[in-house]
């Protein structure tokens, strides 16, 4: 029989001792993983028990009932919030993916993209009503109109910071090692910047403006200042718009308990959504793939 080692004893504790700390962490994570989709079970079905039986074909199509009669549905808001994501967008993304190229590829270590860093941040923590208030301000009062462009600016404003910093982030994931391969080829840099950088990360930039896009898609407070809300359907950009979170904010606090029902089924369908855009984005994007391998 050979003789144990004097350090295996030590050796086999501290294995145990990492063993111990090791699944303590793994079951905290998972009990913390578990938690949160609990949490968004319970808000789901709690939501779909209050307004489940109001979702139907009409919900999706016709106008808002007059108050306190049943019936009717959430169609131009539906419309509205489409409208309003697409005027963001247009006005939002470009901004902040340019913002994010520049403080990651050319303004790394300057002066003035340290002072833009900050601001960026510094409208991350801005509450989204400040925003409504701008463009209404910039818009609003001197068109005398609320509108569907007052609506996306402030969207897109809240975007803006949102884009920046991800987009930053992710490119500078990239490996310096691939910058430096394409420009010892004699490849211009900003050829570099659209055929190898970008492509290589498009996956996360896609996924980072799904996030921004969500993170507007359920605003209130800007544009009850700027699209203001209409129970009709739109028919241009320069009058007041419906959105499916304004049409939830108004039928929530009427004294009627048939609209209360149908802000539930609104705030429904809302998380659907976003939920079914996220299955959509992360499944053309190769998300579960990767996630698998």
């Amino acid at each position: 029989m050979s003789t144990p080692l004097p350090f295996a004893a030590p050796q086999t504790a501290a294995t145990t001792r990492r063993a111990v700390v090791n699944g303590v962490a793994i079951a905290f994570t998972t009990s913390a993983s578990l938690f949160a989709i609990a949490v968004f079970l319970v808000i789901i079905l709690y939501v779909l028990g209050q307004g489940g039986q109001y979702i139907n074909l009409d919900f999706f199509t016709q106008l808002s009932p007059p108050p306190g009669q049943s019936g009717g549905g959430v169609g131009p808001a539906i419309q509205g919030s489409f409208v309003l994501l697409g005027l963001a967008s247009l006005f939002g993304i470009p901004l902040g993916l340019f913002a994010g190229i520049y403080l990651a590829e050319f303004g790394r270590t300057s002066n003035f993209a340290t002072i833009v860093r900050f601001f960026i941040d510094v409208l991350t923590g801005i509450p989204t009503i400040i925003f409504g208030l701008f463009a209404w301000v910039l818009i609003v009062v001197p068109s005398h109109s609320f509108s569907a462009y007052a609506g996306g600016v402030a969207l897109g404003i809240i975007m803006i910071p949102i884009v920046t910093r991800t987009t930053e982030e992710i490119l500078r994931l990239v490996p310096t090692e691939l910058r430096e391969a394409a420009l010892a080829l004699g490849v211009p840099e900003w050829r570099t910047l659209l055929q190898v950088i970008l492509p290589s990360v498009s996956r996360g930039l896609i996924t980072g403006l799904l996030l921004a896009l969500t993170r507007i898609a359920g605003e209130t407070a800007p544009l009850l200042l700027t699209a203001f809300g209409n129970s009709f359907w739109n028919d241009g950009l320069n009058h007041a718009i419906d959105a499916l979170p304004l049409r939830i904010y108004n039928f929530a606090q009427s004294p009627f308990p048939v609209q209360v029902h149908q802000a539930y089924a609104g705030a429904f369908v809302l998380i659907i959504l976003l939920v079914l855009t996220s299955f959509g984005v992360r499944l053309a994007t190769g998300g579960f793939r990767q996630s698998v391998r």
